[in-house]
């Protein structure tokens, strides 16, 4: 084991890692040769696609990939002095939560659901610092506060769930800052998050990167992240680094083929003008989704969320209308009330008929006509089903042809996705992202349907399987004249899919009409502070960072 780390030296510096999983003569390379060091003050960011080993790289810093599936055969990680891949249990527990600390993507499956903010980030000054009591409230507190969450106080007997996504993600900084870390590791932090909440965590990483002097290793995929926040890139691929160098090069001029492909990749081009005499699939006039408050034993009501509030729309055929917002203004809720899988007040005519009063006897046959498709495909597909049955229960449920009519109408499904029908046999784990979310278009398109709602179907997808999804979307549109209600908080997609723009918040319409006026030339004020989260070039940030800590400063 290596001494104490100079002041001058890197605080993670990687030689020749490699990782491998499972047992020769099968074992598969993860990560091959794997070299970079990290000085305090400094970001370097890991860029690339699924499955590249960003994240296998940033697990092995800290000995968290699973033994002993996960091999490191040859290499070296030095953290703060610290070699890594040859401590004792005991120095890694120091070394874990002390030295280094992680922030991961999703902070609703890294929170514990059962326990209250103050347990969880008061667990980690009970094990490092052996804070408990009153004095663990107030450094709870102090770190709360420092990362912005708003009502500190009030909120340390809240669980997770009852907090916002943006919210959550802050909870997790605080638990990762709780023993000030050398070096924080930062895996896609932002990626499920809203353009104007993950411009804050941005601001407030680079922030407190500052103030504590930190080194911080950033994990993303999506290279607009990177030009915000990052000092240094290394562009994985394969497992290896294909190219490396400081972010104002790498995008001035990118040498290596896949880094190019990565910076013209993302969604590109505009829809094609939909027919001017195109007829109205789906509307609302006013329509109002209000949730009731209650309180007492009797559970009387004493108020409402008004979650959709008065708003009107038309989708055409052939059309899509774009729906975006931050995060509880209602995009959701209005895709739900149109599909009549929640009860809401006003005209809502499907086809050119009343639907909202129908009973659901009345909708089950007006129901293969609209389909929906889901953020994750990964939640929304059954992992008990194979492929061909997935995108076959529509077809069954509604009694469409007979078992062989419906085996060929599946394969048609996946054609028309650009999966190989031979595919069919196999289960949802088998498939990467980009394809899970083919399937989950194939089982809607399967019932042929004529309106859909596309509930942030990219947002969790690489940048390049992104483009994929929105050319395979435009396709399908004017090969059938589909409908869409499309919902995003990634209006770099929207402007690639949407004819037309809602602008929701608080759910109501602040903002609506041609998505080219919209984007380019908003009226309102949310509007504009989407855009400029959205596509506003944030300047390099402020050199020589200061390690001393400063008293706390409000939320961005």
């Amino acid at each position: 084991m290596a001494g104490p780390a100079r002041d001058d030296a890197p605080v993670l510096e990687i030689a020749g890692l490699s990782v491998t999983f499972g047992q020769p003569p099968r074992a598969v390379e993860g990560v091959k040769d794997v070299s970079f060091s990290i000085r305090r003050g400094e970001t370097l960011a890991l860029v690339g696609e699924s499955g590249s080993g960003k994240s296998v790289t940033a697990l092995s810093v800290l000995r968290l990939l699973p033994y002993p599936f996960a091999h490191h055969p040859s290499g070296s990680i030095q953290l703060a002095g610290t070699e890594m891949l040859s401590a004792p249990d005991g120095v890694l527990r120091d070394m874990r939560g002390s030295r280094a600390a992680m922030i991961f993507q999703e902070p609703m499956t890294s929170l514990n659901p059962l326990h209250s903010i103050e347990k969880q980030v008061g667990e980690i000054l009970a094990v490092h610092k052996g804070l408990t009591g009153a004095a663990a409230r107030a450094r709870i507190l102090e770190l709360l506060s420092l990362v912005g969450l708003p009502e500190a106080e009030h909120r340390l007997g809240a669980l997770p769930h009852e907090l916002s996504g943006g919210q959550r993600q802050r909870v997790m900084i605080a638990m990762a800052l709780a023993n000030e870390p050398d070096l924080l590791i930062a895996d896609e932090p932002t990626t499920a998050l809203d353009v104007t909440i993950q411009a804050q965590i941005l601001d407030l990483l680079a922030d407190l990167r500052d103030r504590f002097g930190m080194a911080m290793l950033f994990i993303t995929h999506d290279l607009s992240i990177v030009r915000r926040i990052a000092d240094s890139v290394c562009v994985m691929k394969d497992g290896r680094i294909v190219e490396r160098g400081p972010v104002a090069r790498l995008f001035a001029a990118p040498e290596h083929p896949y880094t190019r492909a990565l910076m013209a990749a993302g969604p590109h081009g505009a829809p094609r003008p939909p027919a001017t005499n195109a007829a109205t699939v789906m509307a609302a006039e006013g329509l109002k989704v209000h949730f009731p408050i209650k309180t007492g034993v009797i559970r009387r009501t004493v108020d409402h969320v008004k979650a959709v509030d008065g708003v009107t729309l038309a989708v055409k055929e052939g059309h899509t209308v774009g729906v975006v917002g931050e995060s509880g203004s209602g995009k959701t809720t209005l895709g739900l009330a149109l599909l009549r899988l929640i009860s809401s007040n006003g005209p809502v005519t499907f086809e050119g008929a009343r639907v909202d009063g129908l009973k659901s006897r009345a909708l089950r046959p007006l129901r293969r006509r609209m389909q929906v498709v889901f953020q994750d495909p990964y939640g929304s597909l059954s992992p008990r089903l194979s492929v061909g049955q997935i995108v076959g229960e529509g077809l069954e449920v509604h009694r469409i042809g007979d078992p062989a009519e419906r085996d060929s109408m599946v394969a048609q499904a996946l054609r028309e996705v650009g999966l190989d029908p031979d595919t069919r046999h196999r289960y949802p784990h088998e498939f990467s992202g980009g394809q899970r979310q083919r399937i989950a278009i194939a089982r809607a398109l399967a019932l042929k349907p004529r309106f859909l709602v596309l509930d942030e179907p990219t947002s969790a997808l690489d940048v390049s399987v992104q483009a994929q999804i929105v050319d395979l979307l435009r396709d399908l549109q004017d090969r059938h004249r589909l409908a869409y209600l499309f919902i995003s908080h990634d209006l770099r997609v929207v402007r690639a899919l949407a004819d037309d723009i809602l602008v929701m918040k608080d759910g109501v319409v602040v903002e609506a009409g041609p998505a080219a006026r919209v984007l380019d030339s908003p009226d309102n004020a949310y509007t504009r502070a989407l855009m400029a989260a959205a596509f506003g070039v944030a300047t390099r940030r402020d050199p020589p960072p200061s390690t001393k800590v400063e008293a706390p400063r409000p939320s961005p």
